[in-house]
């Protein structure tokens, strides 16, 4: 990880940074696979649906286990937890609308330009222009016939992408205003109650497939529950800029993934792609001048 100046690789801040970056590929490998696991639910429940029993079950997993103690919150701590749910609950529903029309590695590949436009506009320097060129270089190469990606898929990955950008630093200031894991029960809460109508219209087919229920309590678990959870902690220890350098693997261990779980296809061409929009979102946040600055717990 780049900084202004090296580290000792005995220094209490490296070993902050190596945590962080443990939580980073904990959580995004935990997401992605349950992202794998519940497409079978789109069939029955829709991508929508699928999203608010995810949300709903995986809240509840939550507030059992850090029971938060609200009658103390401020009204700083409400107002960060409620953007954190509305964002997520965004970007998870426009996710699912886009993993079940195109490959999981292409959807979670157009995401990332999300934080990585962000990343490009919040410095405007010629190199970081160069940067978002490689990434839409890698999107148009995803696009090309046969890689699978339709128009619709690729538009809702672009609006997950908007949720993403906005997640890093909702999830930061979360983290930064609340402690332990309450600030993000909280957060998953709101998201269930967005998602809440959508979730409570296939209640009756639920009831009636008891192992479709279990498959959405196993992807609540991973993703709300061990997946957002990790990312928490990443990013209370790492700038949300450090933190994309991070991120920029998740196109890649989506792949990954894809391959192995959901037995994609990969062509040669959807490889180049995606070696083009991880370049450029490792370029672009390694290129800063910031130092770290460390959300505290």
């Amino acid at each position: 990880m780049a900084c202004n100046s090296p580290r000792p690789v005995n220094t209490p801040g490296s070993r902050v940074s190596l945590a962080g970056a443990g939580f980073i590929i904990l959580g995004a490998t935990s997401i992605q696979w349950s992202a794998a696991i519940v497409q079978p639910a789109f069939a029955r429940l829709g991508p929508v649906a699928t999203s608010g029993w995810r949300f709903l079950l995986g809240a509840l997993i939550l507030l059992v286990a850090t029971r938060p103690r609200l009658r103390h919150w401020r009204s700083e701590q409400w107002r960060a937890a409620v953007i954190l749910g509305v964002t997520v609950a965004f970007m998870n529903v426009c996710f699912y609308q886009a993993i079940a029309r195109i490959p999981l590695g292409s959807a979670v590949t157009i995401e990332f330009l999300g934080p990585l436009c962000v990343a490009v506009f919040g410095r405007r320097s010629g190199r970081h222009f160069i940067f978002a060129f490689l990434a839409a270089l890698g999107v148009v190469l995803l696009a090309h016939p046969g890689g699978g990606v339709t128009l619709v898929g690729a538009l809702f990955g672009l609006g997950s992408g908007l949720g993403w950008g906005g997640y890093v630093f909702a999830a930061a200031r979360v983290g930064g205003a609340t402690t332990g894991f309450g600030g993000l029960a909280v957060s998953m809460s709101v998201s269930a109650l967005v998602t809440l109508p959508w979730a409570l219209s296939k209640f009756a087919l639920l009831a009636h497939h008891p192992t479709l229920s279990g498959r959405l309590a196993l992807v609540g678990l991973m993703s709300i529950v061990l997946g957002f959870a990790a990312e928490l902690q990443a990013l209370r220890r790492l700038s949300p800029a450090a933190a994309g350098v991070l991120m920029s693997l998740d196109p890649a261990i989506a792949f990954v993934i894809g391959v192995l779980v959901l037995h994609e296809r990969v062509t040669p061409w959807v490889m180049v792609g995606l070696a083009c929009v991880v370049a450029a979102g490792v370029g672009v946040t390694i290129d800063r001048t910031a130092p770290e600055q460390l959300v505290p717990q």
